[in-house]
């Protein structure tokens, strides 16, 4: 097409930079982008990022670019690949300039792109390439409605300028990182809404079956975002930093997860964790997933405003490093789980069962003796977004240990003081002005509310490797932190996926799987007893079942189309015995108290009226 004609057919609202993201082709999974540049610069260059702020890989996004083209006053002109996501364009500077390329969406999670027949979704950083040196101008997104997506409704975070029922249209965004920082969900979804805290938020749902209890979600959700917004503002509705929300989130038939954005969040659940019509009861996976809500609805204050300094300007070109993932996203996770209660949708036996789950996940990881928390933060890059067979052996999580981390001070701060990790929280966004933070930010904070220093415990809890002292903590709240009898595959030392045969993912180090020469990857076929007698093992539950009191048996493996005889020790020493453990309310009053005094402390300003939730298909 040529450049004159493509200039004369923008909106008339469209900025300088803008673009055009259309449905190419469904079954080849293909989004059309025509990139519209009003005042280029001589020689320009052009740029896709390789991450997405809040997953913190480097996924090579420009590896589904094709078919680049460019314009100039009706005329192609010449483009130069300079490295693997960066182009430079043999333009005249000043001359309005149209790019127009193709980007294969066939990832369906969260953090790409995804286009089929019944589903398009994608993230500005794997669809719009940055104009180098104009990031910080207004920028533009038009999307277009083709036949094939005539039905089809548009749900995003970006404020729209001119847009028909169904959201096709112009929606605009202060600047680049606006622009990429704002996920476009687009197909035949449900749609709701509902008002919390003086703020407008949209929950649109695809991939639900006709038994999805969408009432039931959005009451649900509504509380959590009271909750939260309660947690940081109290009852002051013209405080929360955004003006509006929309929750996205894709029903697939088995995934999990969520990434953060400034006014919304994209989620994926599996169907079954969505709640049914007819059923009151509140289960395992529909916990999870209100866990996950609540999760990224906290990152809108803790991470997205107040964030690490490293973080102040994103660099899309290459990793960006920091230390703090602990805080941001541990610290998130601590939260997550404390606010469904606050919020009244999980009572106090099941938020103390959602404690015990995350400290056994961290005490039975080898790797928290290997790495530091602030170690892992770093790592992130290389590690935790790369686990393979050896990472619960050399690493530890910076969401499951710093939780416990926030939960150790959250206690300590309320045994030794009249502070909390709320005030915590709620101070450091006043004293970062919502904005970058650093770790001795967290600890002036600390010092000032409790009126002593935590240099030691942050030394040790975060940048060490030695348990943290959570029996002791917890005892002092009315808790008793007790062993339990350990589950089959932990106390083997395994990690295991059961379907038809045990099939080995990981071998955790010391554990007797290790001493007996077993590997990641190996298949567990059966057990040999000293009897002779020989069993087929399809789950590791039977292993009780047909081992018996059996203190030794030979395991049959399979390793490489090998079949292998291994002799297994069931004996643990007990100086070597794995971590197992639970929670036990010792002094219910003092537990009541801890309990209770976190509940209070977000429902002591009375929050706003709710307003009654409403839906639309």
């Amino acid at each position: 097409m040529p450049a004159s004609t493509v200039f004369d057919s923008l909106p008339a609202d469209a900025a300088h930079v803008h673009y055009r993201v259309s449905a190419l082709d469904l079954h080849a999974h293909l989004f059309e982008i025509e990139l519209s540049v009003q005042a280029p610069a001589a020689q320009q260059q052009l740029a896709l990022p390789v991450w997405i702020p809040g997953s913190y890989l480097v996924r090579e996004f420009a590896k589904n670019l094709q078919g680049l083209q460019a314009t100039q006053a009706g005329q192609s002109v010449g483009l130069r690949q300079l490295d693997k996501h960066r182009w430079e364009v043999d333009c005249t500077a000043g001359q309005p300039l149209a790019l127009r390329y193709q980007v294969c969406a066939y990832d369906n999670s969260v953090r790409t792109a995804w286009l089929d027949a019944q589903r398009g979704f994608f993230n500005g950083t794997s669809l719009c390439l940055r104009v180098l040196g104009q990031e910080d101008a207004p920028h533009s997104l038009e999307v277009a409605a083709t036949a094939a997506t005539a039905d089809w409704s548009i749900a995003t975070g970006l404020e729209p300028v001119h847009v028909n029922d169904q959201g096709f249209g112009l929606y605009r965004a202060a600047d680049y990182d606006e622009l990429v920082d704002c996920p476009v969900e687009m197909g035949r979804f449900w749609s709701g809404f509902f008002d919390a805290g003086g703020v407008r938020h949209q929950f649109v749902v695809a991939g639900a079956t006709e038994s999805f209890d969408h009432a039931r979600l959005l009451e649900d959700s509504r509380k959590i975002c009271e909750a939260a917004i309660g947690f940081w503002h109290g009852h002051d509705a013209s405080l929360p930093p955004h003006g509006r929300y929309v929750f996205m989130l894709n029903a697939v038939h088995d995934n999990y997860g969520g990434l953060e954005h400034r006014n919304s969040t994209a989620l994926i659940c599996g169907r079954r964790d969505l709640p049914r019509l007819g059923d009151s009861k509140t289960s395992d996976g529909y916990t999870t997933l209100l866990g996950l809500i609540s999760h990224e609805y906290f990152h809108t204050w803790n991470v997205k405003r107040l964030r690490p300094a490293a973080f102040a300007r994103y660099d899309y070109d290459q990793e960006n490093y920091t230390e703090l993932l602990w805080f941001f996203e541990g610290f998130t996770s601590y939260y997550d789980d404390l606010l469904l209660l606050r919020a009244g949708l999980i009572d106090e036996a099941r938020y103390l069962k959602l404690i015990t789950k995350t400290i056994n996940q961290v005490l039975q990881t080898p790797g928290r003796a290997v790495q530091s928390v602030a170690q892992s933060s770093f790592d992130a890059w290389v590690k935790y977004y790369r686990q393979d067979e050896n990472t619960a052996n050399s690493t530890v999580s910076y969401y499951t240990k710093g939780a416990l981390v926030a939960l150790s001070l959250d206690l300590a701060l309320r045994r030794d003081s009249a502070a909390s990790l709320d005030a915590v929280m709620r101070a450091l966004w006043q004293r970062c002005a919502a904005g970058p933070m650093t770790e001795e930010d967290v600890l002036a904070v600390l010092h000032t509310l409790s009126g002593r220093s935590f240099a030691t415990e942050l030394a040790q809890w975060v940048h060490g490797t030695q348990d943290l002292p959570l029996a002791e903590l917890l005892a002092a709240h009315g808790v008793r932190l007790q062993a339990e009898p350990p589950q089959p595959a932990q106390r083997l030392g395994l990690r295991v996926q059961e379907n038809h045969s045990v099939q080995i993912k990981s071998v955790l180090r010391g554990g007797l799987a290790e001493r007996a020469g077993l590997m990641a990857g190996d298949e567990w076929l059966g057990i040999e007893l000293a009897s002779g007698a020989a069993w087929r093992l399809t789950k590791l539950d039977d292993l009780a079942l047909y081992a018996g009191q059996a203190e030794q048996l030979t395991a049959l493996i399979a390793r490489d189309q090998q079949l292998l005889r291994l002799p297994l020790a069931l004996k643990t020493p007990d100086t070597d015995a794995p971590a197992n453990i639970g929670l036990a309310i010792t002094d219910a009053a003092a537990a009541r108290r801890w309990l209770d005094s976190a509940t209070a402390e977000a429902t002591a300003a009375p929050a706003a009226a709710a307003n009654a939730a409403s839906a639309s298909v």
